[in-house]
């Protein structure tokens, strides 16, 4: 890939990763940023020209893109479909689903060295702050998240995860970058909200739970209430 081009996603991010996958990141993050319309059709010889490289690794991250449903492949080339608001919604109703359940294993834990790992990357992302990086601040919250989804140990829940991290990476480093340059005095909030979430996994309080749920979702009470509702009657089914 040519060195002197300039890239959107950070290339510290994904340094041992084959080109292949680094050429997905870079054209997934131009896609949900807009810097890719909508409807746009993705030659792999120009892509291939552009980025210098062969094509091999064009059809790579094109094969990628297309699993997240952000592009589809036809014979003239890829053409980009991007996100729609209903699909950042869907991917954030992944996450609530998927942090609902963690809880809820996770209070059956002992969270001791949880919560230590969880108040070092918090007091890296307030570090990164200080330091103004967006970039940063975005891949330690990220981190944050899953190293509770990992806790639990969970195989299925962690495919779902992964399957859904590239999209909301992007989307939450660009949030971040915007952020940083139009109302950074808003990352106290965020800040504050990863310390709920320390609070809660600490202490096992359901209630500050979702308070922290509430500060990542919209309009989540009712879902927040029917998850917990279901997780609870599985786990008694379980035990029968």
């Amino acid at each position: 890939m040519s060195e002197s081009m300039e890239y959107l996603y950070p290339s510290k991010w994904i340094a041992s990763a084959s080109t292949g996958v680094r050429l997905a990141c870079e054209l997934r993050i131009r896609i949900i940023s807009g810097t890719i319309k909508k409807g746009t059709v993705l030659s792999e010889n120009k892509l291939a020209a552009e980025f210098e490289v062969s094509r091999s690794p064009i059809r790579e991250a094109l094969k990628i893109l297309a699993t997240e449903n952000i592009i589809r492949l036809e014979r003239m080339g890829a053409v980009v479909v991007g996100l729609s608001e209903q699909d950042i919604k869907e991917i954030y109703d992944v996450r609530l689903v998927i942090e609902t359940f963690v809880y809820e294993r996770i209070v059956k834990m002992d969270t001791t060295e949880l919560v230590k790992e969880l108040s070092k990357i918090r007091e890296m992302m307030e570090v990164a702050i200080k330091y103004n990086d967006a970039d940063e601040f975005s891949y330690q919250d990220v981190l944050f998240h899953e190293t509770i989804i990992r806790s639990i140990d969970h195989s299925y829940i962690l495919l779902i995860w992964n399957n859904a991290k590239p999209v909301m990476e992007s989307l939450i480093l660009l949030s971040m970058r915007m952020r940083l340059e139009e109302k950074s005095d808003d990352f106290a909030r965020v800040l504050k909200n990863h310390d709920l979430y320390i609070e809660a996994i600490n202490s096992k309080n359901r209630d500050i739970m979702i308070q922290a749920l509430h500060q990542n979702f919209q309009d989540v009470q009712g879902k927040v209430d029917d998850l917990w509702m279901s997780q609870q009657m599985l786990t008694k089914e379980r035990e029968q």
